[in-house]
């Protein structure tokens, strides 16, 4: 396309989308587009058709209103402008933003729920009790930029809209995991300190380097739940789940302000102290900063010093790193199938750590 405005637009924004905009935003005829593209100026109707009949979706709308706004001149006068524009993410944070949020939505019974009075978005799972537990949350502009890109749908929008990961995002969210693991491949082949990546393929297995030579081999790891979801799938001699919700919500916890520090495969702060044994080498990152939430890094050194040597090791592999327990007993020089009951001691440890944080700050207020 030849529209200087679209050429302004973050590159994340559909080929649709833009053509849509310009021919509403900016008056330019159907014609004059599909010339511009050298394509039929059906296909040109094809697309405004098609993204018109979406706007019935609130975050598509809203999403295009906000890229009118910002990338494209007014053809009405600024007062007939109600919706207040959201800033629009650039290409580097949306897609490190869509591969944080669809990998949570991949997860078994997990929507991302909407409110009209809500400022952002949140990632719900649903638990075994028929509560939900809340393990992310994202920008209402990284939201709307998911259901454009058609990666998110709602089947009934309302007051609360519920969204579900469509075959697009996953095939999206593939090959953001194949982008991440190639970067970190590459950091190591130039000579940088190795770099941790938390991402598998695709296909629902994660990879990892041995320690003692440069063969790459596979773990069972399913795209589609954290080991901590794993696990607590499992029962225990009496039939009771291995690890109750509380315990589960806690390692999401945790892992959640890890995430919202931006701790994924360039780390800004060195977890090595917290790890012991001899898999230290594999989180050792000295990679460029990247900003992330002050008090999200505050609250997951507390907690990691709270469990110390040890347990904290196995919470930042396993909730964290989302590192499969046979590795991390491997790496940490346990027996096999210790490692689930050193985890279980941990996530009760951390825990009373968070419920004492919230006894703290009820009798502060």
């Amino acid at each position: 396309m030849t529209e200087t405005s679209a050429n302004s637009a973050p590159g994340w924004v559909p080929e649709g989308a833009l053509r849509y905009l310009a021919h509403t935003e900016e008056g330019r005829s159907i014609r004059d587009l599909a010339r511009g593209a050298g394509c039929h100026a059906s296909t040109i109707l094809r697309q405004i058709r098609r993204i018109e009949m979406r706007r019935d979706d609130p975050l598509v709308d809203a999403a295009l209103q906000s890229l009118a706004q910002t990338h494209f001149p007014p053809i009405t006068l600024p007062k007939q402008r109600a919706v207040e524009a959201e800033a629009t993410p650039d290409t580097a944070t949306f897609d490190r933003e869509a591969l944080r949020v669809l990998r949570r939505m991949c997860e078994s019974g997990a929507v991302l729920a909407v409110a009209e009075d809500m400022e952002k978005a949140v990632v719900v799972r649903d638990d075994r009790a028929g509560g939900s537990t809340r393990t992310a949350v994202v920008e209402r502009s990284i939201a709307q930029a998911l259901a454009l890109k058609d990666w998110i749908g709602c089947d009934k929008p309302a007051r609360i809209s519920r969204y579900h990961i469509t075959s697009a995002g996953r095939t999206a969210l593939g090959r953001l995991m194949a982008e991440a693991e190639n970067r970190a491949r590459t950091q190591k082949e130039n000579g940088f300190a190795e770099a941790q990546s938390t991402f598998g393929h695709a296909r629902g297995c994660d990879t990892a380097q041995d320690e003692d030579d440069t063969r790459r081999r596979r773990f069972r790891y399913n795209l589609a739940e954290s080991p901590l979801v794993a696990l607590a799938r499992r029962k225990d001699r009496d039939g009771q789940p291995f690890l109750d919700d509380g315990l589960v919500r806690a390692g999401e916890r945790l892992r959640e302000d890890f995430e919202l520090a931006q701790m994924g495969p360039h780390v800004a702060q060195n977890w090595d102290r917290f790890l012991t044994g001899g898999g230290r080498s594999t989180f050792h990152v000295s990679g460029p900063v990247v900003s992330g939430r002050p008090d999200a890094r505050d609250r997951v050194t507390r907690a990691l010093a709270e469990l110390g040597p040890g347990l904290s090791d196995v919470a930042l592999r396993c909730c964290c790193y989302l590192e499969g327990l046979e590795l991390a007993e491997k790496r940490m020089g346990w027996s096999a199938r210790s490692g689930k009951i050193v985890l279980r001691i941990a996530l009760q440890r951390l825990k009373r750590h968070y419920d004492e944080q919230a006894e703290s700050d009820r009798l502060i207020g």
